[in-house]
């Protein structure tokens, strides 16, 4: 599959509104606990204020250049105070447990039907793990999944991640990787 990997500034982020929109469509259909918390969850309510907190931020878009070059997939990573995941939606992790000030999370990844089991997500999760480890003074990495979203999971697990706790009773489930 021929497909284009670009990476794109915060200020085109706007390009990935529809794919984030579907991502938060895609993980509620999915979900079994709570499913009615992604009603309110959208570009406008994750993805853009995720960007105007984070210290440093790196979005991936992948387009088809045999469909007019739509983009089919993304990856959205950034590098984030440890205290910016301890708010009034929920405490993230146990922040005494991450020594360095800041850490690096894949916040969302999200790769369109039919381009799924093409080694795609594969790519993206590289680029974003070798953008992460440029950044010296980051040593731990985390990744939010929600729940029924057992492929993610298991994906994630298979590229080095190991769970490390459930929060909002089950709703998410923090996996978690070191340097």
């Amino acid at each position: 599959m021929n497909l284009q990997y670009e990476v794109i500034p915060e200020e085109q982020a706007e390009y990935c509104r529809d794919l984030c929109n579907e991502l938060m469509d895609f993980q509620q259909s999915k979900a079994s606990i709570t499913p009615e918390r992604f009603d309110s969850m959208n570009f406008d309510t994750r993805m853009l204020p995720s960007i105007q907190s984070a210290l440093h931020n790196y979005i991936v878009v992948v387009r088809d250049p045999h469909k007019h070059d739509e983009i089919v997939a993304y990856v959205y990573t950034n590098i984030s105070p440890k205290e910016s995941y301890s708010n009034d939606f929920a405490t993230f992790f146990d922040l005494s447990s991450v020594q360095k000030e800041n850490v690096g999370c894949l916040s969302q990844f999200y790769i369109k039907e039919g381009y799924r089991q093409f080694g795609v997500g594969s790519r993206l999760f590289n680029m974003s793990m070798d953008w992460l480890k440029t950044y010296e003074d980051v040593e731990d990495y985390f990744v939010f999944t929600s729940n029924g979203n057992q492929e993610a999971l298991e994906f994630y697990q298979r590229k080095g991640f190991s769970i490390s706790h459930d929060i909002l009773d089950g709703f998410i489930t923090v996996l978690r990787s070191q340097r």
